[in-house]
């Protein structure tokens, strides 16, 4: 019974660890670049 409980520790150890990992290190911002879009403005 004890294998077991020390088993399910190290597993959520390991995936809170990757958990962690992933947050930081996956999904990197994408590169910021310039959009222009024309716009018209009707005044009247």
């Amino acid at each position: 019974m004890g294998r077991i409980i020390k088993l399910l520790l190290l597993l959520a150890m390991l995936g809170f660890v990757g958990l962690a990992g992933y947050a930081y290190f996956g999904l990197p911002d994408p590169e910021p670049r310039e959009i222009s879009v024309p716009v018209t403005l009707d005044a009247n």
